[in-house]
């Protein structure tokens, strides 16, 4: 290898390469089952070597043994794999407002494969985690999980302690805005529900014999799913703009810059 790299040159391309490799196996998009594992390899390589005059000077020198090299290994690959959930763990607020939609308009029993989870879930949960992925590219948010590489090194320098405690903070916060934002996305179909089920309920009581729910079962999927079709718009740009937000703490180094 010295014709090609010194020691101290492929040392450094290796810890990056395994917080990039760890990064890349759970983000949104790239660490996606159905993703062939060579293609993330391979592109894990590629960034490794991209960032490597950019990060090269974060970058501890190469040990003097063998057990302080994998420590050095093991600890880039948590700290990899610490934000690669994080930014995987916010994906959860469309699958929160899915099963809430679905179980509002009574399609809560329509489970079907999920290409984004290892359990299958109801129809919209999957097509609203399919269109988070969509936006992500579409709107070239991709682009801030390779500028949030290199803040990462800002953010979590190899030189720096690993201190789980924040991590820990970051992921229960994470999941809190999550499952909030969640609750907020579903907010029209839920609002409509609750209007819906109120209205049902007037009307058995006023004519109690009138067959309410056959007239209402159908109404409510009609309805519900005609709302939730009128807010898909603002759903998916609340969530994108609140996606790019955590995207960017990693760009800066932190919230603020």
């Amino acid at each position: 290898m010295e014709a090609y790299a010194t020691a101290d040159q492929v040392w450094a391309g290796g810890l990056i390469f395994a917080r990039i490799a760890a990064i890349l196996m759970l983000i949104p998009g790239f660490g996606e089952a159905y993703v062939p594992p060579r293609v993330r390899l391979s592109l894990a390589l590629v960034i490794s070597l991209a960032l490597w005059p950019v990060v090269r000077g974060s970058l501890p020198g190469l040990p003097d043994s063998v057990g302080l090299m994998a420590g050095w290994i093991i600890r880039e690959v948590v700290v990899g794999l610490m934000i690669g959930l994080l930014l995987r763990m916010f994906m959860t607020a469309l699958s929160t407002a899915g099963e809430i939609v679905s179980l509002q308009t009574t399609l809560s029993f329509s489970q079907t494969a999920n290409p984004m989870q290892a359990m299958p879930g109801t129809t919209i949960a999957a097509f609203l985690t399919l269109l988070g992925v969509t936006l992500l590219f579409a709107t070239d948010t991709h682009h801030l999980f390779i500028a949030g590489m290199v803040g990462s090194y800002r953010l979590i320098s190899p030189a720096q302690p690993l201190v789980m405690a924040d991590f820990t903070q970051m992921a229960v916060r994470t999941l809190g805005d999550s499952f909030m934002l969640g609750i907020q996305l579903s907010a029209p179909v839920l609002v409509f529900a609750l209007i819906f089920n109120l209205a049902s309920g007037l009307v058995a009581r006023v004519m109690p014999s009138f067959q309410v729910y056959f007239a209402a079962a159908p109404l409510s999927v009609i309805l519900g799913l005609s709302i939730f079709a009128l807010s898909l718009g603002a759903l998916g740009t609340i969530f994108i703009d609140r996606y790019r937000r955590l995207a960017e703490y990693f760009v800066f180094g932190g919230p603020g810059g």
